[in-house]
């Protein structure tokens, strides 16, 4: 690993180019970004859901759950981020990979799933009081409305 820690900055846009040993965090858009920790300089994107990641700031530093594994990238590289530190994890198998791109697949459809049948269940016309309109905004804006009802 190249950079054996990261520094945060919480910001509303993630800058086009990214200073590496930095985590830029966006809770706008409830994503953390940075420059693989490998060196190779690839953009790394972890988004925060139920389903991907995970982010815990304790006032002083940041840590993200589960690991950060870029298979997709040529690196590969397999890291954790805990209290700004960057600790190497040992590379995977490909049938470590395929098995949890599977396991993320079906993690996915059981959480949105379930949203899809809380959002037919709402009040109003019988596509559950959603307009055409309402389809194309987010699950997050979606979500909150429905919650604030």
């Amino acid at each position: 690993m190249r950079h054996l820690s990261l520094e945060h900055r919480f910001v509303r846009n993630v800058p086009r180019e990214l200073e590496p040993g930095i985590l830029y965090i966006s809770m706008d858009y409830a994503t953390a970004v940075h420059s693989c920790c490998c060196g190779c300089g690839d953009r790394v994107v972890t988004p925060f859901t139920p389903t991907d990641w995970r982010m815990t700031f304790d006032g002083e530093s940041i840590s993200l759950q589960p690991s950060v594994g870029n298979w997709n990238q040529k690196c590969r590289s397999h890291y954790v981020i805990q209290r700004g530190r960057v600790l190497e994890a040992g590379p995977w198998s490909q049938g470590q990979i395929e098995a949890e791109r599977l396991r993320d697949k079906k993690a996915k459809a059981a959480h949105y799933g379930s949203l899809h049948e809380v959002r037919r269940e709402l009040p109003g016309s019988a596509t559950g009081g959603q307009s055409a309109t309402a389809h194309s905004r987010s699950i997050w804006t979606r979500l909150k409305a429905w919650l604030s009802l």
